[in-house]
């Protein structure tokens, strides 16, 4: 499981020593910028393709401030939260930080609650500060807030106590006055297709008065939601999706008072192309005064992928995407010039895979719940993660309630995950205990390795409709000469088809089980990640040292 390279060649004028240090430092980094081998937006061209994230970045927001773009996105029960995500040209994106390290109350979100948590959120920059406003539909409106956005951030704060009020957006006017605008969950509050703004306190932290009715969109514009509040030439805009999801459209609304009335149009849908929805997103400018939006598309199993679209002003109202049919209304572009930022920047991808060579994870991964210390070790100079076989929750019929899943997005419309794992028993343990790679969801599957009373073994497991506590299938099982084994799965794209495969030697994988096809979870997208468990009642002990995790495109 260590890594080959052990040893640095320290070079000095008068001597030639060889010294022994820990591999996590002898270890070559992924250089900087990092390119992935399975998706790329950037053309190399001066031009790029979208969707400029193939990932499940829901319902983003996007600012600039100088000439860093920053943007956030749902992130619902996965913790780390509220992720944050830099770009100087709109176009080439990394993970930076997250804002929110645990959800409130514990006491609800140990546990995972899926498609609860962190919905829609909105990030500005306001006076030195970067504000987050994430709602939690079920406890109301919190914000966040930090001077060093890739440090760390206050605990959030409660701006507004409610059940069903979703999809805040702040705005500072110039006047010295600030506002809250949100929408609304027909699930938790009874009611949907409107549009509030609430009068806010100048620091924020909390809303001073009722809310006023700014939109009904019932009987032209239904659905509407995500709304973003923004000022322009002396009018107030609110950018907001209509329609749904999946069959939706772009409606912009505009007034000289932020209280209304509301003059509405439809300024972009689907048109001739296959972009459903287009769905919530931001608008924002580059320092030569361009107009971006930036918005996702719902693709299932492969989650809500983000498309960047121009913008053009037209007697004070945005067209976006480009306008082919005369109706005024745009489409989205398929691919399209870069943004005017003043320099060319390198090629610069999230990054997805990791060698597990520091003290800390990668920032691609997520928990399922708040997570807990003593779930995993990553040691300096070990070169491997251990998760330990943490018991599942009393009850449990399959892997749906279990905290301890760490996973991270699909990436790609075609990829492979690969990871090398070592399966320690310790005593008289194993019963029940496994360790493995998964394709998580409503429907998912893994390859886990665990031990029977004779050896080794090597399993491929099927679980469909989780959420209503089906058990899970066997599909076929094999021996493993030891406790060390290479398991990867492949995602094919359409339909997100998945084909599992081991190997002992890490050269000759063979193919396992059958194909499964990847589902969506509630609200997000199907993911990838590994896991060790233990049962309820089990005894403790035992791991799992997974070496690396691999994405690549074959």
């Amino acid at each position: 499981m260590k890594k080959l390279i052990t040893y640095c060649l320290l070079v000095s004028a008068a001597t030639v020593n060889l010294f022994f240090v820990s591999a996590a430092y002898c270890q070559i980094k992924p250089s900087t910028p990092y390119k992935s081998n399975v998706w790329v937006a950037d053309n190399g061209d001066g031009t790029y393709k979208n969707p400029v994230l193939y990932a499940d970045y829901s319902d983003p927001d996007v600012i600039r401030v100088g000439d860093n773009y920053y943007l956030t996105a749902s992130s619902f029960n996965c913790m780390p939260g509220l992720p944050i995500l830099r770009s100087k040209d709109l176009i080439n994106w990394i993970l930076i930080n997250y804002a929110l390290r645990n959800q409130a109350p514990d006491s609800v979100y140990a546990k995972p609650q899926h498609g609860k948590g962190v919905w829609a959120p909105a990030i500005r920059y306001h006076n030195g500060f970067y504000y987050i406003y994430y709602p939690d539909p079920d406890y109301g409106v919190y914000m966040i807030k930090t001077r060093n956005i890739a440090g760390d951030w206050e605990k959030p704060v409660l701006v507004l106590k409610a059940k069903g009020v979703i999809d805040p957006c702040p705005l500072w006017d110039d006047n010295g006055k600030a506002y809250l605008i949100s929408a609304w969950a027909a699930s938790r509050a009874g009611v949907n297709s409107l549009l509030t703004i609430y009068p806010l306190n100048s620091e924020g932290t909390s809303v001073t008065g009722e809310g006023k009715h700014v939109f009904d969109g019932h009987d032209n514009q239904k659905t509407v939601e995500g709304p973003k509040l923004y000022k322009r030439n002396g009018y107030y805009y609110i950018f907001a999706p209509a329609g749904g999801v999946q069959l939706g459209w772009q409606l912009v609304l505009r007034s000289k008072d932020i209280y209304g009335p509301y003059e509405q149009r439809i300024v972009m849908d689907q048109g001739s192309t296959a972009i459903n929805g287009p769905h919530q997103g931001a608008w924002v400018e580059t320092p030569a005064g361009e107009s971006w939006f930036l918005h996702f598309q719902d693709k299932g199993a492969y989650g809500r992928i983000l498309h960047l679209e121009p913008v053009k002003w037209v007697s004070d109202w945005p067209v976006i995407g480009i306008v082919k049919n005369g109706n005024g209304k745009g489409e989205p572009v398929s691919t399209y010039k870069k943004p005017d930022v003043g320099r060319t920047y390198p090629i610069n991808t999230p990054v997805e895979s990791d060698e597990f060579n520091t003290d800390t994870l990668g920032l691609q991964w997520q928990w399922q719940a708040n997570y807990k210390i003593n779930w995993y070790a990553l040691m300096r100079g070990s070169c491997y993660l251990r998760l330990f076989a943490y018991p599942q929750p009393k009850g449990a019929i399959n892997l749906w309630e279990i905290p301890n899943l760490l996973l991270q997005k699909f990436p790609a419309p075609d990829f492979t995950a690969t990871t090398k794992v070592k399966y320690t028993v310790e005593a008289n343990t194993w019963q029940q205990k496994k360790a493995g790679l998964i394709i998580s969801g409503n429907d998912y599957a893994y390859l886990s390795i665990s031990k029977n009373d004779k050896s080794f073994i090597i399993q491929q497991v099927i679980c469909k409709d989780a959420a209503a506590q089906s058990p899970e299938e066997v599909v076929e099982e094999k021996s493993l000469s030891g406790s060390l084994v290479y398991l990867k799965v492949s995602i094919s794209a359409p339909g997100a088809i998945c084909n599992f495969s081991y190997s002992e030697n890490g050269i000759d994988f063979i193919p396992i089980g059958k194909p499964f096809i990847a589902k969506q979870d509630l609200w997000t997208g199907s993911k990838v990640g590994i896991f060790c468990t233990a049962p309820p009642t089990g005894i403790t002990g035992g791991y799992a040292d997974f070496d690396w995790f691999r994405i690549d495109n074959k």
